[in-house]
């Protein structure tokens, strides 16, 4: 193969996932999931998988659910110092739309209130443990849902342009939290 063919090969697989890939990430109108497991809204308007994992939900205008725009904020009040603008990681803390590909909640939940440390080369990273900071530990769920609607390409950066509002369940559980 020429050196001309393969520059045409790869810019054209490259123009492919510019121009296509985003048509189908901005017509999402919920999370991809196999089919017959389709999420349900549930009375305090978290979206749950079948097996009650928390997901997101994106309405076809581009609405998003109330735990997806939360977590947005709690996000951005929590964890961007040291991840990044929406999630996409610093020279110090990784890219969570890629981490979260393959993490489940219970892996998430564990890593973010018990801490994590990894080194790489010379260099330590330290993942603090914020198991007793409510600010994060109360919006655990958000954060989560956001930033797997992040990782799926369900939502774009920045925030959502709309949201539902939150239920009354979810105002409740969170002033409980919040003590």
């Amino acid at each position: 193969m020429t050196r001309a063919r393969e520059i045409f090969r790869y810019l054209a697989a490259t123009l492919l996932l510019v121009v296509v890939a985003p048509i189908g990430i901005q017509a999402a109108d919920a999370p991809a999931v196999t089919a017959g497991s389709a999420p349900t809204k549930g009375a305090d308007g978290m979206w749950t998988l079948p097996d009650g994992t928390p997901t997101y939900h994106v309405a076809k205008d581009g609405t998003v659910d109330w735990y997806t725009a939360s977590g947005f904020l709690r996000y951005g009040a929590n964890c961007l110092q040291c991840h990044g603008p929406d999630g996409l990681g610093s020279s110090y803390a990784p890219d969570l739309t890629q981490s979260l590909k393959g993490m489940d909640l219970a892996t998430f939940e564990q890593i973010v209130s018990g801490g994590k440390q990894t080194k790489e080369g010379d260099t330590d990273f330290v993942m603090p443990a914020l198991g007793t900071n409510k600010n994060v530990m109360c919006y655990i769920n958000d954060i989560y849902v956001y930033l797997k609607a992040r990782s799926d390409g369900a939502v774009g950066r920045g925030r959502p342009d709309k949201n539902e509002a939150p239920s009354k369940d979810w105002e409740k559980a969170q002033d409980d939290c919040m003590g």
